[in-house]
């Protein structure tokens, strides 16, 4: 073997480095082949194959140590989460660093999510790094542990929350008597030990663990989602004074309509629309968009703006919002309730009968809400089904609004945005805290009508702020990358179907590929796939567009209640369009780019948070179902088991290798499939099966099952796929060889 050789598959072999004495050692090297040692070395370095880790040891380039700081940035198309270095300076790309799924066993990461950053540590695998969490970063060293109090025989011992936590735990004497057994608990690890264990403070009492609504709790302490306001921030909230007509143009004559959601409490934007009487643009029409006026009771550098920015945004669980204003000014002044005067910010546009913008002007004004209407009572008066609420302003209100929303979906075919039908579920909880239904989410052209006449408007912020050449917050959505593409087409000539890797990639070949796809039964997981495909949407100063909706320019501006972005952009245009004394300072300006990047994270953190509870919650009501089959498809294969999708309900589940079949099972990563290393029979993505749940943890949100469907026929894999990684499974249906934890689980219940 070429010394070069030698030296590269030497280093692969130490991840902490050797230096040129180690490697002479390492491959027994002595008099001049030491020389010839340096000279290889050298010459490794100068390609760039190699690097000093410090000024004696060589690593491979590119290589990462055991342990570093990460974030975590996207998924693949298996739904794995990846990761890259925090601080990468090599010229290389970094390498592929995908967490591992559950760690392994089922349970799940959650206190990690897109865009948060972890001390991982990684080992090498054949598709790169594996990681596991040593710990979540973002916040302070001594963060809050959360835990479950269990009174023991000499105090109160903590049952950790996160199952990865080593240490054990136990309460300080001194706040023994703060906690019952079975409270859920935040405590801080301190420096003190006792009987060789550790001593934790008690931090904050949180309530019952078994309750249901612990859910939510958990997911807001581990993602440190900032909660209640301070006491600066409730003065200044009951300070304020509903706004009077002032200089403000009076829309109050204007029926105005608000249409949201049947349990929304805060209402940020009203809608209205008439035929243009200009005969200059027949079968025109004018559509005004009315937000609310947060600038003027939430002004900059404040107590209220400093909250605000923290929070970001409002953050919705399936018990309880997490609001990013006070409830006064959320569910109060800045909401447009009915019959009631409101301060607003509006854009009026001008559409042609093909629904293209002729023009636009921003106004600030005071308006009074003709309806509150939900997206159910708008549809149904529009389909003839009348009701109480809607009857009213049908004629004079909803007709027009579809009127010109026909209009704009002319316009919006022709630039063809990208369309992807999501089956979204709504977890409805009763007063206990209890979920009372999981149902689909029916969407209506009410539904479509509102995203629309918001589009426009958001485009309508984003293009005047440039021509008043005022620095703004661009929402922005780069392509797919090149990388997702690739695995993209690789995953579809799995199901048969072409999809041209070098051609460019438009909106419109995605949704050409999903129409294709609508009426055939791999709808869902080619959509789910197209989803995953997509880079995800973040806030810059920088604009490259926004590419799922298929614009050159776009800016969030239509809810300020519950996004900061939104309360930047509404500063920002009452500077540019001289609107009052309150819009955006020098200061506020000069500090936009480090603001979009604080707000993307905080949305990453409400996304992830929302997403655990959610998790919890399902968890929870799946806790009575043990031992029940359920129907799911495979959503993401990985090396270490399946990720299903129940039908039912919407959760996601894991199927560990070891719960599989009787064989090895080689994963494809390709094909995205595990593969039994000596039939060929396959589980692949998108699959459709049936698998019992074994285990359903609340407190993680985990969901464990065992397959019950036997996998698909296929070939088997070649010599060289069959001698390389696979893992041990079970077959569910085979009537031999039960000898796993699963197998164990079910004869313990027959018991």
């Amino acid at each position: 073997m070429a010394l070069d050789k030698s030296i590269l598959n030497a280093l692969k072999g130490h991840s902490r480095g050797l230096t040129k004495r180690d490697l002479a050692r390492e491959l027994g090297l002595k008099g001049e082949q030491k020389t010839a040692l340096k000279t290889a070395m050298q010459a490794l370095e100068d390609s760039g194959q190699i690097e000093r880790q410090d000024k004696r040891k060589y690593v491979l380039a590119g290589h990462l140590p055991a342990v570093f700081v990460a974030e975590f940035y996207d998924r693949d198309l298996d739904g794995e989460l990846l990761a890259r270095p925090l601080n990468w300076t090599s010229t290389l790309p970094p390498p592929k660093i995908m967490l591992v799924p559950g760690e392994a066993d089922g349970s799940k990461s959650a206190a990690i999510g897109i865009g948060e950053k972890a001390l991982i540590r990684v080992s090498t695998s054949d598709e790169g790094y594996d990681a596991r969490i040593v710990k979540k970063l973002g916040q302070s060293d001594t963060q809050r542990l959360l835990g479950v109090a269990r009174k023991v025989r000499d105090g109160v011992q903590i049952e950790a929350i996160n199952k990865k936590t080593k240490n054990t735990l136990v309460l300080r004497p001194l706040d023994c008597d703060k906690v019952e057994d079975g409270d859920l608990v935040a405590v801080a690890p301190t420096r003190e030990r006792r009987h060789g264990i550790i001593l934790a403070k008690l931090v904050e009492r949180l309530g019952d663990a078994n309750q249901p609504r612990a859910a939510s709790m958990i997911a807001l302490v581990e993602h440190g989602v900032p909660q209640g306001f301070s006491d600066e921030e409730i003065q200044q909230a009951e300070a304020a004074k509903p706004q009077t007509i002032g200089k403000r143009t009076d829309l109050r004559q204007i029926p105005l309509v608000t249409i949201d959601p049947d349990d929304a409490r805060d209402f940020d934007d009203a809608v209205h629309a008439r035929a243009d009487d200009d005969p200059k643009n027949p079968g025109g029409w004018v559509v005004m968009v009315a937000i609310a006026d947060v600038a003027a009771y939430v002004p900059g550098d404040s107590a209220l703006d400093r909250g605000a920015r923290k929070r970001s945004n409002s953050v919705y669980l399936p018990d309880r919002v997490v609001p990013m204003l006070p409830e006064n000014l959320s569910n109060d002044l800045c909401s447009l309730r009915p019959k009631e005067d409101r301060a607003c910010l509006a854009v009026e546009m001008v559409f042609d009968a093909n629904g293209h913008k002729r023009g636009h002007k921003f106004v600030r004004g005071l308006m009074r809400s003709a309806a509150r209407l939900t997206y159910t009572q708008a549809q149904a008066a529009i389909d003839g089904k009348g009701g109480d609420a809607a009857g009213p302003v049908l004629e004079n209100v909803l007709k027009p609004l579809w009127g010109a929303y026909a209009a704009l979906k002319i316009a919006r075919a022709k630039r063809d945005p990208l369309e992807i039908e999501s089956a979204e579920r709504k977890i409805r909880v009763n007063e206990q805290g209890q979920i009372a239904s999981i149902t689909k989410q029916e969407r209506f052209d009410a539904h479509r009508l509102i995203e629309e006449f918001m589009i426009a408007a958001n485009v309508c912020a984003a293009e005047t702020l440039e021509q008043k050449r005022c620095p703004l917050i661009y929402r922005v959505h780069e392509a797919s990358s090149a990388e997702k593409l690739h695995n993209l087409s690789d995953f579809l000539q799995t199901l048969g179907i072409k999809w041209a890797k070098g051609e460019r990639i438009t909106t419109s070949r995605f949704n050409e590929l999903t129409a294709k796809s609508k009426n055939g039964k791999f709808v869902e997981i080619i959509n789910q796939m197209v989803l995953r495909t997509q880079m995800q949407a973040i806030y810059d100063t920088q604009n490259v567009g926004h590419f799922g909706l298929h614009l050159d320019r776009y800016a969030h501006f239509t809810s300020p209640i519950r996004r900061y972005a939104d309360l930047i952009v509404h500063r920002a245009l009452i500077r540019a369009c001289g609107l009052g004394a309150d819009g955006a300072n020098d200061a506020e300006q000069s500090q936009l780019k480090s603001i979009a990047e604080e707000i993307t994270g905080n949305e990453r953190r409400a996304m992830a948070a929302e997403r655990d509870a959610t998790d919890r919650y399902i968890a929870s009501y799946l806790s009575e179902h043990v031992g029940s089959v359920f129907t799911a498809r495979i959503g993401g294969v990985t090396r270490f088991g399946l990720f299903l999708r129940l039908d039912e309900t919407g959760a996601d589940g894991f199927v560990p290798v070891r719960n599989l079949g009787s064989e090895f099972f080689i994963h494809d990563e390709k094909a995205h499939a595990l593969i039994g290393r000596d039939t060929g029979g396959r589980y692949a993505l998108g699959q459709e099966v049936k698998a019992e749940l074994l285990e359903a943890t609340p407190l993680t949100g985990g969901l464990l099952f065992e397959m019950q469907t036997p996998p698909l026929p296929g070939p088997r894999p070649g010599k060289a796929a069959r001698a390389g990684r696979s893992g041990p499974g079970k077959y569910a249906g085979s009537r031999s060889g039960h000898t796993g934890k699963a197998a164990k689980h079910r004869r313990k219940k027959r018991q």
